[in-house]
């Protein structure tokens, strides 16, 4: 994956990976010249940061300041560097609408960063209070992930969540990239101006979506570079 990315969000630790998966990943990105982003979640190893969490602002500070610090650590061990910040799976979601934990991570990235770029949804919760904090915002769009009719993400807790269809991921990335729109799950079209264009990393048959949509995406004259 490293091979095809130009961005990659690194799990710190809470939601998933460990100190040596963090190591690799941050030194395989450096060598392939891959922009790490820290992939903040929940503190949720049991469910992979896919459920919900009521957590006090100094809880989610307190967190979000250990993913930073973890990630940046090892970072900077082998030469890279981490770039961005970049929320994950329900603590993404919930940082859509709410203001009060969007506030504890924004906060909690200016402490530790205050120049640091955030990547999020479009119209976000997030984002305006990043933007609002002074920090560069960028948009992302997911060509294996489904969408609603208001250009929301359908929650993973669904099964119709997640994309698998190669065809259909190759499709929407290179619709996405060049016309800016992805057609939602009641067949209406969102339009969507995407600053990074995201594939997971995690789902079956990964290596060979990325293959294809970074070779379709090439063939459609789209520059692919990193976003931060």
């Amino acid at each position: 994956m490293f091979q095809l990315a130009t961005s990659a969000n690194v799990a710190c630790g809470l939601h998933a990976g460990d100190p040596v998966t963090m190591l690799d990943s941050c030194r395989a990105a450096y060598e392939l010249d891959v922009t790490v982003g820290a992939h903040i979640g929940y503190r949720d190893l049991a469910g992979y940061g896919l459920r919900s969490l009521d957590m006090s602002f100094d809880e989610l500070f307190g967190d979000v300041l250990y993913q930073l610090g973890a990630l940046d650590g090892i970072a900077h061990a082998v030469g890279a560097s981490v770039d961005f910040v970049k929320p994950h799976g329900a603590l993404y979601d919930a940082l859509i609408h709410d203001a009060e934990q969007a506030s504890a991570v924004v906060a909690a990235v200016n402490a530790y960063d205050p120049g640091l770029p955030i990547l999020g949804s479009a119209g976000s919760e997030l984002l305006k209070q990043a933007k609002e904090a002074g920090h560069p915002v960028f948009t992302e769009a997911f060509a294996d992930r489904a969408y609603f009719a208001d250009g929301t993400l359908v929650p993973l807790s669904r099964e119709d969540a997640i994309v698998h269809d190669v065809d259909t991921i190759v499709e929407r990335a290179v619709r996405l990239a060049t016309q800016g729109e992805v057609v939602a799950i009641d067949g209406s079209v969102v339009t969507v101006q995407p600053d990074s264009l995201r594939i997971h990393g995690g789902t079956p048959g990964a290596v060979e979506a990325a293959v294809r949509v970074r070779a379709a995406l090439e063939a459609a004259g789209v520059q692919l570079e990193s976003f931060a």
